[in-house]
């Protein structure tokens, strides 16, 4: 079963995104910022991550970056997860060491094949 670490200072989405992926079989670890994605990356090793990108503190592209970029963390694929929609904010995702983009509101089945996809 793989372990998906959910990144979001919203309740309401973690609660969401948690009840999808948990119905889909998969084991759910939640942060709500990006210092305690940070903190959980290292200690949960989650098989990928769903980060969102605007959060108090370090934002989700900060937190991306440091992730991208940790030998600890690097091989985790990520999923930014956000409202903005802007080609250059998927573009600036990217550049931070995404491995994809989603747009909120998440359509579980959109998410669901990209998850699939990055852990294929």
């Amino acid at each position: 079963m793989a372990r998906v670490l959910i990144v979001d200072d919203s309740p309401t989405e973690l609660m969401k995104l948690r009840g999808f992926l948990e119905a889909e079989g998969f084991q759910v670890v939640e942060a709500s910022s990006g210092d305690d994605a940070i903190a959980k990356s290292k200690a949960q090793r989650p098989d990928i991550i769903v980060m969102d990108v605007v959060m108090p503190g370090m934002n989700g592209f900060q937190a991306t970056r440091t992730l991208s970029r940790d030998p600890d963390t690097k091989d985790v694929p990520i999923i930014v997860c956000s409202s903005k929609s802007q080609e250059t904010d998927k573009l600036w995702a990217k550049r931070q060491g995404a491995a994809d983009y989603v747009v909120k509101p998440v359509k579980g089945p959109d998410l669901l094949s990209k998850i699939k996809a990055l852990l294929n």
